[in-house]
């Protein structure tokens, strides 16, 4: 089943081709991130609890946690200083691939 989850910190494009890559190489599927809307929005398909948990860990290690779950002034400047990295990754990712 697909699950829409809001997620804070994701600003552009390399953001979400960070998010899609590390989601896509763990398994999941009909990944998308949605930076039409704000919050912004990233949808997987998600059949088991540990397969949600396992979703969660992916993106808070990114730097990107869902809204709601993000825990003081000091852990949200570190996962947006992950986000910050995670994000140039994904845009250098995305260049990289462009100019092969």
């Amino acid at each position: 089943m697909i699950q829409i989850f809001e997620v804070a910190n994701i600003r552009c494009g390399g953001c979400a081709n960070t998010i899609t890559k590390a989601l896509n190489e763990a398994g999941f599927t009909e990944v998308n991130v949605d930076l039409s809307c704000e919050p912004r929005k990233v949808s997987a398909a998600i059949a088991e609890e540990a397969q949600l948990a396992q979703f969660k860990m992916i993106l808070r290690k990114l730097g990107y946690p869902l809204i709601g779950e993000e825990e003081g002034a000091i852990e949200n400047a570190a996962l947006k200083l992950k986000s910050f990295v995670s994000c140039a990754v994904g845009k250098f990712s995305t260049n990289e691939e462009t100019n092969q």
